[in-house]
């Protein structure tokens, strides 16, 4: 069992290199994005606030060669660009941007945690030709968030144990976004920045959610604090040909629980393959 486990893990670890970064224009603003490059049905991953395509490795990972992830930074995060707009018909229109650049001409698979799910729902109310399948982590239909007490995050800080204690359980969202700089550690994002993106992600968008009726699977974390349960609960019920599950783990269950979650996935797809 042991020499099972060691290969499942230097497996993962090899595909995590082969994960490729690349880099497109969405108007006049450049992306970035992460490609498995699996020749494969092509899975669309937006990662949630604060964070940034690398959080989907280990899930691409798992997924290889079934499927080809490609992870978008989505804009004001990552190895993306800064933006002078945040609004939500800019996060949209970056999907369309991305699919563009991939020229793929078949649906494909949306994936969104958080505020990921929520553009994805979004960009499927919008564009539902190109989405053959949804799968959204927790991106509610309904939000009232507020983060300005993220403010004090900016800023450098000497070594990464400063940081840790100053973002405390946060910190293993926000470790792929420290990068090192000549005199210390410094987030890639700006934190005015993802205070303005949620704010214009509040708001009521269950026409948005219910204006589709591609199979939809909503995962839900059972430890999660961040979206409430009867929220995620109420999309499943008022939704056409949408399931539910929950799975133990937080509100990144991509993370928490990659095997979980790649099961839920599987199981999904799988059930409804005369969708793709």
């Amino acid at each position: 069992m042991f020499s099972r486990i060691c290969v499942i893990q230097v497996r993962e670890v090899y595909l995590f290199r082969m994960m490729q970064r690349h880099f497109f224009q969405s108007g006049a603003l450049r992306l970035s994005y992460l490609d498995s490059a699996a020749d494969a049905p092509l899975i669309i991953a937006l990662h949630a606030l604060w964070m940034q395509g690398s959080s989907f490795n280990a899930l691409a990972a798992r997924l290889f060669p079934r499927y080809r992830v490609v992870a978008l930074d989505q804009r004001g995060h990552g190895k993306s660009a800064r933006a002078s707009d945040y609004s939500r018909c800019c996060f949209v229109e970056d999907i369309a941007a991305l699919l563009d650049h991939l020229k793929t001409s078949q649906p494909v698979v949306i994936l969104g945690n958080s505020l990921g799910g929520t553009n994805a729902f979004q960009f499927a109310a919008r564009y539902p030709k190109r989405v053959s399948h949804l799968i959204n982590e927790e991106g509610p239909a309904l939000e009232n968030y507020h983060f300005d007490w993220i403010q004090n995050w900016q800023g450098t800080f000497a070594t990464t144990t400063d940081f840790a204690q100053r973002v405390g359980r946060f910190y293993w969202s926000l470790v792929d976004s420290l990068e090192k700089q000549e005199n210390g550690y410094k987030l890639c994002f700006h934190s005015e920045d993802i205070i303005e993106i949620q704010r214009l992600t509040n708001g009521d968008w269950w026409s948005d959610w219910l204006a589709t009726e591609m199979p939809a699977l909503v995962i839900r974390g059972s430890k999660s604090r961040a979206v409430e349960e009867t929220i995620m609960q109420e999309m499943v019920e008022r939704r056409r040909n949408t399931s539910l599950v929950c799975i133990e783990a937080g509100h990144v269950m991509h993370e928490d629980n990659v095997a979980a979650t790649v099961e839920s996935i599987d199981q999904f797809l799988t059930a409804n393959s005369h969708s793709t």
